[in-house]
């Protein structure tokens, strides 16, 4: 009787090793592991794909771009891994350097379901490239130094000689600031980004190495003002700085709106699970968790955009096409090392 027991108790437990294996091979993919390449800040992204794990099933493994690679070292791992695909997703700090993966070919379009609440402006139709929680480029303004009525409205007003030697902006060659003289040159031609910056070398702005130094520089006084990201401001904000922050050219060209943007890699490895990691970070928990984390933006109405930071909606933005910025960062390279003297 023992024996016979023995025996069920042990066809039983077969049965269900041999369906669980079949349920696992049956899911599409084969697998709940899913790589992610990010350029997001790692100490923002890694709560985020936490997040992800628990929510969605899926055992991730990331690997982060670092500040010194200043979001190109993954992208640059990405192009040379091409032939042999190791990444499902690419999670972008901003939404210009995926186009350099989309012109070779290396996304797979997806439409995530995630995706129906934001806005057209700021996702491709066919689902190659969709943003979320975004940054703003910004005039940060040192409220003790300009406490008149007249302060800083455009970028146009870094060059304005009323504040000769009074403001600052990061590396043109670096980070956001690359973006945000690319798609001016998109707007105004190359001869008219050119003239811009060397209106500023004449204006005497200071060139610093990022825009958390710009950050600081206008928090501790030493400038009246400079051109940073909304996430730098935030700091500057939430540590009590003397600043505001102003969202520039809004009577005209608008203010440069950068979302973080997802692509799913095409030939990944776990295609399925990348799907499901791509629904996730383009989800509105995931807007949610940014806006309170690092102060970024969420492109939906329905989630509250961080304190002392405008939502999106209430933003004039300025007209972009991103793919067209991506082209023109490539094109101004050479004039820009020149322009900075390397």
């Amino acid at each position: 009787m023992t024996g016979r027991r023995g025996f069920a108790r042990l066809a039983r437990l077969i049965s269900v090793l041999l369906l669980t294996q079949v349920a696992a091979c049956s899911r599409p993919g084969g697998s709940d592991e899913v790589v992610v390449y990010t350029s997001v800040d790692q100490v923002f992204s890694e709560p985020v794909l936490r997040s992800c794990e628990e929510r969605f099933r899926l055992s991730v493994r990331t690997v982060f771009d670092t500040e010194e690679t200043k979001s190109t070292g993954v992208l640059n791992r990405l192009i040379a891994e091409a032939s042999s695909p190791q990444a499902d997703v690419f999670w972008s700090g901003d939404p210009v350097r995926p186009f350099l993966l989309i012109t070779r070919g290396l996304v797979e379009p997806y439409v995530s379901p995630k995706a129906g609440s934001i806005p057209e402006a700021f996702r491709a139709e066919d689902g190659s490239w969709t943003g979320v929680a975004a940054r703003a480029r910004v005039l940060l303004i040192n409220r003790e130094l300009m406490s008149g009525a007249e302060r800083p409205t455009s970028i146009q007003d870094l060059a304005d000689p009323r504040w000769r030697g009074q403001a600052a902006i990061a590396n043109p060659l670096f980070g956001t600031t690359t973006m945000h003289i690319a798609a001016l040159a998109a707007q105004w031609g190359d001869d008219g980004a050119r003239d811009f910056l060397e209106r500023l070398r004449e204006n005497e702005v200071r060139i610093v190495s990022s825009n958390g130094e710009v950050k600081r520089l206008v928090a501790s006084g030493k400038v009246a003002f400079g051109l940073t990201d909304t996430d730098d401001a935030h700091i500057a904000l939430s540590e009590g700085s003397p600043v505001e922050v102003v969202y520039p050219d809004q009577g005209g060209l608008g203010t440069l709106i950068m979302p973080t943007s997802v692509v799913l890699m095409a030939g990944a490895p776990n295609p399925a699970a990348g799907r499901r990691m791509v629904d996730c970070l383009l989800s509105a928990e995931t807007e949610r968790q940014l806006a309170a984390t690092a102060a970024h933006m969420p492109l939906r109405d329905d989630v509250e955009a961080p304190e002392a930071m405008s939502a999106v909606s209430s933003i004039r933005p300025m007209v972009v096409d991103y793919a067209e910025i991506a082209r023109s960062m490539k094109r101004i390279q050479p004039w820009l090392r020149d322009w900075v003297g390397l």
